[in-house]
């Protein structure tokens, strides 16, 4: 094992440090490249790290001590195990031709030396969360990511909306973040540590007890904030105002994964705990048939992409909770990918028609943009499922772990596998086939640059060959590559599992070719007018946001108006009387200071006689 891994999340530290302070003398072309240069240095490491593995080396843990709080010792490290591996190579590799690709993306943008300088602090941040071996330093780059994030969907701040949704994301995480931060105090007082091991350690004979499933559970609220699942899913969504290459970044390979990551790290905490796999499943499990639902009506592509990554982070912690760890992990990995390809496909579309996005106005874009189709089209079929694909093997795992534990969950994920491939089809044909709907539109598309289309190829080789071809990079099979403390329990294939799975996948792919590539737009119209109630639920999303709306920003404003009234009336009412009653007794006070030694005598003598009938009055 190399001895240098420490240096994976070090150098795009490094890449932001020097953008940040050289980063406009280095010029709009050697300035990104530091940034790509010192991801794709991490990118080699990272694989050298795994194939030493591959050969039998031990994990990479390095650590410093850091501080000492009373009886807690904390440690700073980076660990690389296989786990770490599996993921850090496919984070530093999707991250590395997003940056080439944003070079073309955002050629003249009036702040391209900034949205460089984040997307590298972004990248460290990421490995840094995934490679930290204690929690807190795991929260390190947790916020660090939110940070940029944050600034990320906000760079073009000038349009309202993009800074509301900027600002709809941080605030909702960090709701989500609350739940880390409650984690790590309790398992700091409980397990006596924030390393993970020693987590571990700590509840191997604490099974079921209180403290574990409370921590698991604040863990996961974290998760839920992150990874987009209900009820906090509704910044992802909004999120898409950022530029596409950040959508790719952060919504589709990285920090969106991050939750997921949180739940696979921990997951001998929630195994001990029981209760909180179930709630992972099960929220996860919602999850993704909320979100496939609602993907199904949206009209802009970068939406659909959004709900369809919402949906495939419900599939992870669906597999996560019901005991295929492997198979959740291994998702991580293939959606990176091909979700990377997808974005990056879509952008590179929006970037051809001057920042269209929506479907409707699109169509017959394969005759113009033929590398930009036919890579998004294999990242569609990845993501419906389709062999050999790369999401046909991952998915595959998860309905076949669902099926194994809880078959209400099975259906619930095979029917979102049915609506998964059923929209993505209809955004291809809407967006690629077809005649154009707007020709001024399909006039001015064309292909994009070599900087845009060459990540758009190199995404495009894992998006189909890495289920194929892992056990061979590997040297073993997946489950046993990802196996963590014996918590990666092999399943046994079943043809049933795999006649669904493709089934449903092939299914929804034709009948998402017929409706919006054979039947006539008036008939869907008059099937639309016919449910009109239902279809107006989901157009809306359910409602959440209106919903949040009232309750949440409505209801804070409202509790703010009586608290305003309360400090106004009864805190500042009692503080200002009471200074007016001051007021008021030294005014009288004051008439008593005249000057005259007889009225001073007077009051002596008053005085005494008062104390001399209080206290014949107490004693009596």
């Amino acid at each position: 094992m190399p001895g240098s891994m420490w240096l994976i999340p070090v150098l795009p530290f490094a890449a932001s440090a020097v953008l940040l302070f050289f980063g406009r003398r280095l010029g709009a072309v050697l300035g990104p490249l530091v940034g790509a240069a010192a991801t794709g240095t991490s990118f080699v490491l990272s694989l050298l790290g795994l194939l030493a593995l591959r050969g039998g080396a031990p994990a990479y843990h390095a650590q410093i001590r850091w501080a000492e709080v009373g009886d807690l010792s904390i440690r700073m490290g980076f660990m690389f195990d296989k786990l770490e591996a599996a993921v850090v190579t496919m984070v530093t590799f999707a991250s590395f031709f997003i940056q080439l690709y944003a070079m073309g993306y955002m050629r003249g943008d009036a702040k391209y030396n900034r949205f460089f300088t984040i997307v590298s602090l972004f990248t460290a941040g990421m490995l840094t969360t995934v490679m930290a071996d204690n929690l807190l330093l795991f929260t390190l780059g947790w916020e660090i990511m939110g940070f940029a994030s944050f600034s990320l969907i906000g760079h073009w701040f000038e349009k309202i909306e993009n800074a509301w949704a900027a600002f709809k994301a941080f605030v909702t995480t960090r709701i989500g973040d609350l739940g880390l931060m409650a984690a790590m105090f309790l398992l700091a007082a409980q397990a006596g540590t924030l390393q993970f091991d020693g987590i571990f350690e700590a509840v191997e004979g604490a099974a079921g007890a209180w403290w574990v499933t409370l921590a698991a559970l604040f863990l996961f609220w974290a998760a839920v904030g992150k990874s987009a699942q209900l009820p906090l899913h509704v910044w992802l969504p909004d999120a898409m105002a950022g530029p596409t290459p950040v959508s790719a970044l952060i919504h589709a390979a990285t920090m969106v994964a991050a939750g997921v990551f949180l739940v696979a790290r921990n997951y001998a905490l929630f195994e001990a705990s029981g209760t909180a796999l179930d709630v992972v499943a099960w929220v996860g499990g919602v999850t993704l048939l909320f979100a496939a639902v609602v993907a199904v009506l949206q009209e802009d592509i970068k939406k659909v992409l959004a709900y369809s990554t919402m949906s495939q982070l419900g599939y992870m912690m669906m597999a996560l909770g019901v005991g295929g760890y492997a198979a959740g992990v291994f998702h991580v990995v293939t959606h990176g990918y091909f979700k990377a390809l997808l974005f990056l496909g879509a952008g590179s579309v929006i970037h051809a028609l001057h920042h269209e996005q929506n479907m409707h106005r699109m169509g017959g874009l394969f005759r113009r943009m033929p590398v930009t189709a036919v890579t998004f089209i294999i990242g569609m079929l990845a993501l419906a499922g389709i062999p050999p694909f790369a999401g046909y093997y991952s998915k595959d795992e998860i309905l076949l772990a669902a099926y194994e534990a809880n078959s209400a969950l099975f259906w619930i994920g095979s029917v979102g596998a049915l609506l998964t491939a059923f929209y993505m089809t209809r955004a291809v044909v809407l967006t690629f086939f077809g005649r154009p709907r707007d020709k001024h539109v399909f006039e001015h598309a064309h292909e994009s640059p070599a900087v845009m289309t060459v990540p758009l190829l190199a995404l495009a080789v894992p998006s189909l060959l890495y289920g194929l071809l892992a056990p061979q990079l590997l040297g073993q099979p997946v489950h046993q590559w990802l196996a963590f403390g014996g918590h990666a329990a092999h399943h046994e294939p079943s043809s049933f599992v795999m006649a669904v799975a493709t089934g449903v996948a092939v299914a929804g792919i034709l009948l998402g070719a017929v409706v919006f590539g054979v039947v006539p737009a008036a008939s869907r119209k008059a099937v639309i007018s016919a449910l009109r109630p239902l279809y107006t639920v989901i157009k809306n999303k359910f409602y959440f946001d209106e919903l949040y709306q009232a309750v949440f920003v409505r209801g804070t404003r409202a509790l703010a108006g009586v608290a305003g009234v309360v400090d106004r009336y009864v805190i500042d009412g009692l503080v200002n009387g009471a200074a007016a009653l001051t007021v008021f007794i030294g005014s009288q006070t004051r008439r008593l200071t005249n000057g005259f030694a007889q009225a001073y005598m007077l009051v002596l003598v008053g005085g005494v006689v008062l104390g001399i009938i209080v206290f014949q009055a107490i004693g009596g």
